[in-house]
């Protein structure tokens, strides 16, 4: 019997970002699930939009006991599932994500960038919004072909949905967890793209603070590493499923 995986997306993107690792996997070893996360896709009108309530959605699609992989913003709600039950979760894959920030004036000074970016975008349309979020220096080596699927990715997305996204689980809103990373009793992979510097040093920093994590570090791939690297990233879920 298959094992009960649940692929949790990045801000901007939905649960079809997952798409590529999905294929990548087959069907022998998990059943994934990727659900479309509050403030997008689908649940984009789902309110409110705190980590608490996304995590009681997380749990309630995992079931008893289930593995969970995270990307970005999915990678940080990822860990609040974890720490919030960590008897349900089997295993724990963090992909180029981050405990929050933990120096107070930075994670002041983020909200308030954040807060602002919510603001903006709430009256734009979805096109200005994706292509402005895709514009960034963090994607910029993407292929041309994954920077078309990002982007007709986030077009599933409603502007309002991503502001208020923004304001209840931006990474300046967000309460850090580095002191809580002793906590994980699952089996933890943290994966990382070696062009993207910022992510692989925070996920080098997981990997020292969760007793027993491993951090696979993938070759020429960037920040995007579902839509980027989905083979390598359905690699890790295969090694120590």
């Amino acid at each position: 019997m298959s094992e009960r995986l649940v692929l949790l997306h990045g801000f901007t993107q939905t649960g079809r970002s997952w798409d590529g690792v999905v294929e990548a996997l087959g069907s022998q070893r998990y059943t994934a699930l990727a659900p479309d996360l509050r403030g997008h896709g689908d649940a984009g009108r789902a309110r409110p939009i705190t980590f608490d309530a996304i995590t009681q959605d997380v749990l309630a699609v995992g079931g008893d006991r289930f593995a969970l992989a995270g990307y970005s913003l999915g990678g940080r709600i990822a860990l609040h599932v974890a720490l919030a039950a960590p008897a349900r979760v089997t295993r724990l894959v963090l992909v180029a994500t981050t405990a929050g920030i933990a120096d107070d004036a930075e994670r002041a000074a983020r909200l308030a960038a954040d807060t602002a970016l919510a603001d903006r975008i709430e009256h734009q349309s979805i096109d200005e919004v994706a292509a402005a979020w895709g514009a960034q220096p963090l994607f910029s080596g993407q292929t041309p072909e994954v920077r078309a699927r990002a982007h007709a990715d986030r077009l599933r997305n409603d502007p309002r949905g991503l502001a208020a996204s923004l304001r209840g689980i931006g990474t300046g809103a967000m309460v850090p967890l580095w002191d809580r990373l002793t906590e994980p009793t699952m089996p933890v992979d943290i994966v990382v793209g070696a062009e993207d510097l910022k992510f692989t040093a925070l996920g080098e920093r997981l990997a020292s603070a969760i007793p027993y994590a491993a951090l696979t570090v993938i070759p020429g791939a960037g920040h995007a590493l579902p839509l980027e690297a989905p083979d390598r990233v359905a690699g890790v879920l295969h090694a120590r499923g």
